[in-house]
């Protein structure tokens, strides 16, 4: 495959080809007797290529190398980026009617859902080996994930938090009397983790739809996805060219992290416990600071949904929801709690998944583990081969080199810890109503809970999850497909951006009496 054209702003071809020639020249010497495939992973508006020194980044997976070339801005690069993305946020999109922006999202959105668009073909071609997820997970999820931007969709995201999408562009009037208008960010900076492709989607289409300027860093581990979609907006767009930047530099450079975080009026992280506090040491009074950390999320399933007739497909909505991503968002399922008194007993269930999950495997095959994962996962089934020596309440089942592993626990407790990567532990109770006192142990990571009950049972058992600190309830098999406008970690996802400007009803009355007509 040739070098793929994954241009900045203002890179020209000849641009592209030289810098992802001098980043293969940096990259290690290879035994692979194919060349890698290559493309460049940034979109960097106002800098030319050679203005900027370029790193590699490597991948290997599914029998394939891939290497990223990567801009690497200084700080004053990234201050002077930062500006110019800002300028052009209050110069032009200030000013586009949010409908405008909503029409150039759905258009980038519709490109890559096309299958025969090149930049399509490239996240599926490139993903598979920069993720190390199974091609099929990735087109699939991929598909599920853009659908949740089209047109419709994103007017509910903008009903959703405002009902009146118009007070994005201009003054509206209040029940009360008076006026008011909502006004996004000059600056929104982004810091995405790389667990689950397009993540960044989120927050970028937030800070487009609130017409803030955009710049984001992407993780190591998947620095592409961002990159392919903002060149796309920028082509069906070009209003939208300069309005964001997509980034990378290694997370322990702590002077580019200084440098944006002085530019920025509101910052987005996404990232572990440990990453949220170190972002969070560099913003300055008066930056709005939004931290999407670690989470926990539970599955529940009523004795409603275990009769003979149902319970194989729930069991196949519970496998779904671990193998899609592997686990790697913060809203799957570490365990399932399941209610005694049904026709299929809770220890049969836990075999009905285990099966579900091994016929998963054949159509998406779970991804290579780290070192430190597969140590991880050994670990976590040692500990419960151990526990299930000492209590017969306690099994592991499928055998011990399945690229699943679930554990069954005859007993209530709280959520076990969990390996990830398709592993879970299906926990007996005897009523569902007991399960809020045991998610309540973790109500501050507590965040999806997928519910297979009957709708009295539903609403019965969603006020006790809300006040264990559940801040979304859906049905088993969509936990790991959250609808657009989802409330993420309880909050607004829109109206958290912006700020609110009122013209209060004194002043409309006031002005009245220096009115042309009144002399």
């Amino acid at each position: 495959m040739s070098t793929t054209d994954m241009s900045t702003a203002d890179m020209s071809t000849a641009d592209i080809s030289t810098a992802g020639n001098a980043a293969r020249r940096s990259a290690p010497n290879r035994s692979a007797t194919r060349p890698p495939l290559t493309a460049v992973a940034c979109h960097v508006p106002g800098l030319a290529a050679d203005a900027m020194a370029w790193e590699t980044l490597s991948f290997q997976a599914h029998g394939e190398h891939v290497e990223l070339a990567v801009p690497r801005l200084t700080p004053e690069q990234l201050a002077a980026v930062a500006d110019r993305v800002a300028v052009s946020a209050q110069n032009v999109l200030a000013s586009m009617p949010v409908m405008d922006v909503v029409d150039a999202i759905d258009r980038a959105v519709a490109r890559l859902l096309d299958a025969s668009n090149a930049d399509r073909q490239l996240l599926e071609q490139l993903l598979p080996v920069v993720t190390g997820f199974d091609r099929e997970m990735v087109r699939s999820g991929l598909n599920a994930a853009l659908k949740s931007f089209r047109r419709p969709q994103l007017m509910r995201f903008l009903v959703e938090d405002f009902g009146d999408p118009g007070l994005l562009d201009d003054f509206r009037p209040r029940v009360k009397g008076g006026w008011t208008k909502a006004c996004g960010p000059r600056l929104l900076g982004h810091v995405w983790a790389g667990n689950v492709p397009a993540l960044p989607l989120w927050s970028m289409v937030a800070g487009l739809l609130v017409k803030g300027g955009n710049v984001g860093k992407v993780s190591s581990d998947e620095p592409l996805f961002a990159g392919v979609f903002a060149r796309v907006l920028a082509e069906v767009e070009p209003r939208l060219a300069n309005a964001l930047a997509v980034l990378w530099w290694p997370g322990s450079d702590s002077a580019m992290a200084q440098a944006v975080c002085g530019k920025v009026d509101v910052l987005m992280v996404y990232g572990g416990d440990a990453a949220l506090a170190a972002w969070q040491q560099h913003v300055p009074p008066g930056v709005r600071f939004l931290p999407h950390g670690h989470k926990i999320s539970a599955g529940l399933v009523a004795a409603s949904a275990l009769d003979a007739r149902q319970s194989q497909a729930t069991a196949r909505l519970a496998a779904l929801d671990m193998v899609r991503w592997d686990q790697q968002g913060c809203y799957s399922p570490q365990v399932f709690y399941v209610e005694r008194g049904a026709q299929v007993s809770p220890r049969a269930f836990a075999h009905l998944v285990a099966g579900e999950l091994a016929a998963q495997q054949y159509r998406y095959g779970r991804r290579g583990l780290s070192l430190e994962e597969t140590a991880g996962m050994a670990s976590w089934r040692q500990r419960l081969d151990f526990q299930a020596v000492q209590d017969e309440r306690v099994s592991v089942i499928g055998p011990a080199d399945a690229p699943w592993s679930l554990a069954f626990l005859d007993l209530p407790q709280p959520p076990p810890p969990s390996a990830l990567n398709r592993s879970a532990c299906v926990v007996a109770v005897d009523s569902l109503d007991d399960v809020a006192a045991l998610l309540a142990r973790h109500r501050a990571h507590l965040q999806t809970v997928g519910v297979a009950a009957s709708p009295e049972r539903l609403f019965q058992l969603a006020p006790q999850l809300a006040a264990a600190g559940a801040t979304r309830i859906c049905g088993l098999g969509s936990m790991a497909t959250p609808e657009v406008g989802w409330h993420h970690d309880g909050r607004f996802s829109l109206l958290d951006l912006v700020r609110m400007v009122d013209i209060e009803a004194s002043a409309e009355t006031l002005a009245e009496a220096h009115a042309s007509y009144r002399n």
